[in-house]
């Protein structure tokens, strides 16, 4: 089982609700690797920290 989804997917925020769901979604900004990496910290920070239910949106 999962407990943090990680997508690029802007859409998800409105295909999904969290409410009452054991299960946390980080957005990223990009698909592509080479920003990605740039933000790398940003996206540990979020794993780090994030709670079952939430939804986070990282920014470049």
């Amino acid at each position: 089982m999962y407990d943090i989804c990680i997508a690029s997917d802007k859409n998800l925020k409105y295909q999904q609700t969290l409410t009452g769901r054991s299960i946390a979604i980080i957005q990223l900004p990009t698909n592509r690797l080479k920003l990605l990496a740039t933000i790398t910290d940003k996206i540990l920070v979020e794993v780090e920290s994030i709670s079952l239910g939430m939804y986070v949106e990282i920014s470049l």
